[in-house]
């Protein structure tokens, strides 16, 4: 049986777009502090037929509605941890169904930031120990095991501290995981040197790829060429600047399917986009994927 580390020694793989943008050009409300995991409850087949528009794009690789779901979040609406970890586990097999054999699932792993819902993933530095964070991060890792994605998608993180409560988190779950942090130029968001991140991403066995996400594409490239004994992961927003106050983007979108040659270049075998990013661009994205990898 193929795995998920054999696909990624066989070549790239495209990553899907954004989820909430999808959902909100079907009319959906994600002003909330849930954002798009409010639909994993609400409406569950808006969210597969995104997973399915992107596959038909040409997408190898699904990233679950996850990334707001928490058992913290979700307790402050009045939903119980048992409703949670039911939530959790639907948030996987949307994206399998949708894949229909043809695909890969990766379970969304949101940062503490994307909880707090103030674009904290953006900043890091909670204030909280490690240990905190793991308590944290483990019990949401252990639900979406159970529902035995094909990998990880640990995303949007901010900081070393919290990379190094996930990674720790993960350990035993017997699921591969990529990591990638969210970024400001060459440092993670919190300021600390990238080369530092990607060597502790090295550290752990779980992980089989690392990278940014929800950077903007200019800054792909050279955060890539900082990534040693891993393979690259890199799927930037769509362009503009996240206002957490008005929970939306802002300022002119960009195209950035023209820069995977030079993703490629820089180690990526993991390329989609995030925010901002639809099914025409990452139609657009695995066409050069596909004419790169054929010479």
């Amino acid at each position: 049986m193929t795995t998920f580390r054999d696909a990624l020694a066989a070549g790239p793989l495209v990553l899907d777009g954004g989820m909430s943008n999808e959902l909100e050009a079907q009319g959906h409300d994600l002003s909330g502090t849930l954002w798009s995991a409010r639909l994993l409850r609400d409406a569950p087949e808006a969210i597969a037929a995104v997973h399915r528009a992107y596959y038909a794009a040409g997408a190898q690789v699904a990233i679950t509605a996850g990334y707001q779901a928490t058992y913290e979040g979700f307790a402050r609406l009045g939903i119980t941890r048992a409703e949670t970890t039911a939530l959790l586990r639907r948030s996987v097999s949307l994206a399998r169904e949708a894949a229909a054999g043809t695909g890969w699932v990766a379970a969304s792993v949101g940062p503490y930031g994307a909880m707090l819902a103030d674009g904290s993933e953006y900043r890091g530095n909670y204030g909280l120990t490690t240990a905190e964070l793991i308590r944290f991060h483990r019990p949401r890792l252990e639900a979406l095991a159970e529902a035995a994605p094909d990998v990880f998608a640990v995303e949007t993180i901010p900081d070393l501290r919290e990379a190094e409560a996930v990674l720790t988190a993960l350990d035993g779950l017997g699921i591969p995981a990529w990591l990638s942090y969210s970024i400001r130029g060459t440092t993670t968001s919190a300021g600390q040197p990238l080369a530092e991140a990607f060597a502790l991403a090295r550290s752990c066995d779980a992980v089989v790829a690392t990278g940014v996400n929800c950077a903007p594409a200019a800054d792909i490239a050279p955060a890539l060429g900082l990534v040693t004994g891993l393979p690259g992961v890199a799927y930037p927003n769509g362009g503009g600047v996240w206002e957490p106050t008005a929970r939306r983007w802002l300022g002119a979108e960009d195209e950035s399917a023209d820069l995977a040659p030079s993703w490629l270049a820089a180690g990526a075998v993991l390329l989609g986009g995030c925010c901002r990013v639809g099914p025409a661009e990452i139609a657009k994205l695995a066409a050069r994927v596909g004419a790169s990898a054929a010479g």
